[in-house]
């Protein structure tokens, strides 16, 4: 009774209330959620697009994302040989010779990861893009097929080929999901513009945001084999000096970047925590001069030729960087090659500019040089040199190429149409008869020097030219724009007699007579290059019916006096692996370091 009168009487009071003391509340920890294991890999790009079949998309990170995300049939292993990928395989082999045929078994469980079937489709999509598509890349093998016929519900199919094919192992590698793109909006060029419909390798993109420089791959839950090592990886596009930053603070674990002289200073003061190997990419910075238009004339072209100053060209594409030890010094095998032997002439142009050989042609050609312009009945020589957009190195190398032909009295217009523009409707060009060199009474390739090249090692000589003649091809256009000369890549495969035939062989039926309402054919080498002398020891390189070395003795020789090709350098990265990843290697010949993905762990810092 006294308590309740005391709190009666102090409500009202104007006292207040003593304070309430509490009893502290036990504290419950929740566990935070498990951050998923990541490795993130800095790249100088990681824009589109991603079709790895496109010579436009030819990039670091297109590789890396075909790798991951795309199953192949045949994989290299570490020396370079192929290997059956088992993970999407269960066989692949000839089972006839007449007429050839290839025999390939699916495994049942393979499939996309919206769970579409990997399956005969996928393969029919893929060998008709690359027979009849604008800007592929290492075609040639697939030019050579005649039929699939399908069994086993579509796990199963027999590729038949209309000639024996030794490299059929190189074929259908990096297959997309055909019953989300063959109706697609854009078709075959639109293909993976942008992002990918689906997944048939052990990642798959959950985020890709071009504007932040970022694209985030998760495991493949889907997948049917054996699961990444890691739950994440994340791709960031940076510059050299972010890289070697970001490697420093630990924030990224591997970075695989175009390093020039400045970069590699940098990388390398990294110290021993961070391992620095080079990469090869499967392609070669190359100038074409096209046998179009002003070019079409052997002398014009040849003339234009030796006013190139090829050194400089390769060291302002390389600058100081790794593919600058990877001086191309062939057309076909590639300087990281252990088969590579170079095959340039010994001295003169194309290894050196040659300004009184360009007066001798040029002057033949009915040209003169007028207040310091090459000019022929009043009409100036004028050229257009493209380059695929803004890519570097190309576009660097194109602006170089300009600087010595306008000092050599050329006029010169520099385009650089957007990738796809160029290699899809730029280059392909109307092809009404085969643009083969015409005879020349220049010395052989080699001859200035003898038949030794300064490389030490023998050049051999061309074949005898023929009586074929020539007749110019149209001129290509980009936008309204004709290009005389492109610095584009031109890709290198693992099989040679396919990079031979495939970026200097003629179009499909080009020596089959034309029907009266029918339009030509369209080339299919960005060289619009076509020589009916040369061609049946190239279509003997590809069947096997000549081994390939005698074959690359006489086209070698051959190319270098059409003076249509001048092969620079093969590009090259600087993968750095930080101390916090492991299972990061350079990966094998060709196919680069994301090829073991699977397998690479991050380690506790």
């Amino acid at each position: 009774m006294f308590a309740l009168v005391a709190v009666v009487l102090a409500a009202c009071t104007n006292t207040p209330p003593p304070p309430v003391v509490s009893s502290p509340v036990a504290e419950t920890s929740t566990p935070e959620a498990e951050t998923p294991s990541q490795i993130v890999v800095s790249l100088d790009e990681i824009g589109g697009g991603y079709n790895p079949h496109n010579l436009a998309d030819l990039s670091p990170v297109t590789s890396a994302l075909a790798q991951m995300l795309l199953p192949s049939v045949f994989r290299p292993a570490d020396d370079g040989t192929l290997e059956l990928d088992e993970n999407l395989m269960v066989s692949a082999e000839v089972t006839s010779e007449d007429p050839f045929t290839v025999s390939y078994e699916i495994r049942p469980e393979a499939s996309w990861s919206d769970g579409a079937p990997i399956a005969v489709e996928d393969f029919a999509y893929l060998a008709d893009a690359m027979k009849n598509q604008p800007g592929v890349a290492d075609a040639a093998g697939y030019r050579l097929i005649t039929g699939i016929q399908p069994g086993a519900g579509g796990k199963s199919l027999d590729v038949t080929f209309a000639e024996h094919y030794p490299g059929w192992q190189t074929l259908f590698d990096n297959l997309m999901p055909s019953h989300l793109l063959k109706d697609a909006p854009g078709g075959w060029q639109g293909a993976l513009l942008d992002s990918f419909p689906a997944y048939g390798g052990p990642f798959s993109i959950k985020t890709l945001d071009k504007e932040r420089g970022e694209i985030i791959l998760e495991r493949n839950e889907r997948y049917w084999e054996k699961p990444a090592a890691v739950d994440r990886i994340v791709l960031r596009s940076s510059d050299q000096a972010g890289m070697v930053a970001a490697l420093r603070s630990g924030n990224d674990q591997l970075s695989l970047a175009t390093t020039d002289a400045t970069g590699l200073e940098l990388f390398h003061g990294l110290g021993e925590d961070v391992q620095l190997q080079t990469v090869a990419r499967p392609y070669l910075a190359t100038t074409l001069l096209r046998p179009v238009g002003a070019l079409a004339d052997d002398q014009v072209r040849a003339g234009v030729a030796a006013l190139i100053d090829r050194d400089k060209l390769i060291a302002e594409g390389t600058r100081g960087g790794p593919s600058e030890d990877l001086r191309a010094g062939a057309h076909v095998r590639p300087p990281s090659s252990d088969d590579y032997r170079p095959t340039i002439p010994g001295s003169g142009s194309p290894r050196k500019p040659s300004p009184n050989k360009a007066e001798r042609l040029l002057g033949a050609a009915g040209f003169t040089r007028e207040a310091g312009t090459w000019a022929r009945e009043g009409t100036p020589l004028s050229l257009v040199i493209a380059s695929p957009g803004q890519q570097e190195p190309y576009a660097s190398i194109a602006q170089e190429l300009s600087r010595q032909l306008t000092a050599a009295g050329i006029e010169v217009t520099t385009v650089n149409p957007p990738a796809r523009e160029l290699f899809n409707s730029a280059l392909p060009t109307p092809v009404d008869s085969a643009t083969a060199p015409e005879d020349t009474e220049e010395p052989q390739p080699g001859a200035e020097d003898g038949a030794e090249g300064t490389d030490g090692t023998e050049t051999p000589q061309p074949p005898e030219s023929s009586e074929t003649t020539t007749t110019p091809a149209p001129p290509p256009t980009s936008g309204n724009v004709a290009v005389d000369i492109a610095v584009v890549p031109q890709p290198v495969s693992s099989d040679p007699a396919s990079t031979l035939a495939s970026n200097y062989g003629c179009p499909p039926g080009w020596d089959d007579e034309p029907e009266a309402d029918q339009p030509p054919e369209a080339a299919v080498t960005t060289a619009a290059f076509c020589d009916t002398v040369l061609q049946p020891t190239i279509d003997a390189a590809l069947t096997g019916a000549e081994p390939l070395r005698d074959s690359l003795a006489t086209v070698e020789p051959a190319l270098w006096q059409s003076n249509v090709a001048i092969p620079l350098f093969q590009l090259a990265d600087t993968i750095a692996i930080g101390s916090t990843v492991s299972g990061v290697t350079p990966g094998a010949p060709m196919a680069g370091p994301f090829s073991n993905a699977v397998d690479w762990i991050r380690a506790p810092r």
